[in-house]
Order: structure tokens, then sequence, then C-alpha cells
């Protein structure tokens, strides 16, 4: 999708700092994080919200959630983290393009 933000980043066209990457995703540093650690998982593949994953995505999205335990062990989140999809604008996604946020540390915030 030529306007969406995370398929620009995915093409390389707009930078970020990225930590993983493999042919069916990409994981990078939120530009404004609301944790010690902060970082958004996307797939390569456009899908514009978890409303429209179906059986075609099943591998992709068990391979996105196979891989946040252990990024969060990378960045040292040995106690544990948090993974949130945000799903339509009533669910606060902003932008329209999957993605699943990695959130730990200290100042992690509410929801308990």
């Amino acid at each position: 999708m030529s306007d969406c933000l995370f398929c620009k980043i995915v093409a390389g066209e707009i930078p970020s700092d990225r930590v993983y990457e493999d042919d069916k995703m990409i994981v990078f540093k939120d530009i404004n994080p609301q944790a010690d650690v902060h970082l958004l998982a996307i797939p390569r593949a456009h899908i514009e919200s978890l409303n429209e994953v179906s059986e075609e995505h099943d591998e992709i999205m068990a391979h996105m959630i196979r891989q946040l335990p252990r990024l969060a062990k990378e960045q040292g989140l040995d106690d544990g983290f948090r993974t949130i999809i945000n799903t339509g604008k009533g669910g606060g996604q902003i932008i329209f393009h999957l993605h699943m946020h990695l959130l730990g540390g200290n100042k992690l915030p509410g929801f308990h």
C-alpha cells in the first residue's frame, strides 16, 4: 500500500531503528516509547488490522507471536513483558498496518 507508513518502513523508504528482521516481519523501536522497552513488530505484507487476519495469515501470525518472547529476552525483559495489538479506531489503532507492541521495563504503564 503506497501511502502506508509501515509499508514504507518495510520498503526502506523511511528509516527505522530495527532490532530484528526476517522474510516475514520487521521489528523496530517505537519513535514515541511508552515504556523502557517499546518495540513494534510488523508483518512485511500489508494487513490493515487484526480484523483482516484470515487463515492465509496463520503462518505469519504464529511466526510473529513466537518471536516476541525471544526478542523480549534479548531486550533484557527477563521478568516479563506486555504485548498489545490495537485494532480499529475504537481500539486505539493509529497506523492501519497490523502491528504488535512489545513493552516492558520499569516504566511499564497501567493495566494490571
